[in-house]
């Protein structure tokens, strides 16, 4: 499995990306249920509630082993060697940081040894999750709105960012944590990078 990156291919199915975004993902998803695809399913086990560990251990055992796949296979599809000097950024989960809180995204990073990992953006307050509002989904501007750079984390101040999420839809939550870090560190070089992309429905 190796990185991909959007091209004027792919780019259509992600609304908010721009000719100019150095976007790039390892797998795509289908759309359907968990049923639909070994992607799917991955995705679904990542996006078990973390609350599920006391209330259902035997499930939360996906959870964990979802995490430890997609941390093995993005430390194998890219070069450490090149991520020197990069600070990671995983994008907010839809919880702000309060009980039930899901970090997945920061403990696939962690899996990795040796990155610069910093949850430099968060939120003010907890938001629906995407995947479960369809058709009332937050803008950017919302996004944006509702997150903060936490300025606790920014020295050293980063010089290459890489904005890391599980799923690339439209790609809002990317363009407003590419508009508020680019805001902050505006000598910053900003990437991203997705474990997965979801394809446009052919219907």
């Amino acid at each position: 499995m190796r990185l991909q990156k959007i091209d004027d291919l792919t780019r259509p199915d992600h609304y908010h990306l721009r000719v100019d975004d150095e976007v790039y993902f390892l797998r795509e998803r289908p759309s359907g249920d968990y049923k639909a695809g070994e992607t799917n399913q991955l995705i679904a086990n990542l996006k078990i509630k973390p609350t599920v560990r006391t209330s259902n251990p035997k499930r939360y055992r996906y959870k964990a082993r979802a995490i430890a796949q997609c941390a093995q296979e993005l430390a194998a599809a890219i070069n450490l060697d090149d991520l020197r000097g990069v600070t990671l950024v995983p994008i907010p989960p839809s919880e702000a940081p309060e009980p039930g809180y899901d970090d997945r995204l920061l403990q696939v990073l962690r899996g990795i040894p040796a990155l610069d990992v910093r949850e430099l953006v968060m939120q003010r307050e907890s938001i629906r999750a995407a995947h479960a509002s369809a058709g009332n989904r937050p803008s950017v501007d919302d996004l944006y709105a509702n997150y903060f750079v936490v300025e606790a984390l920014c020295n050293p101040e980063p010089t290459t960012i890489v904005i890391f999420d599980d799923v690339l839809t439209a790609g809002s939550h990317y363009r407003a944590m590419q508009r508020r870090l680019s805001e902050r560190f505006p000598r910053a070089s900003i990437a991203a990078v997705f474990i997965a992309r979801q394809k446009r429905n052919p219907a």
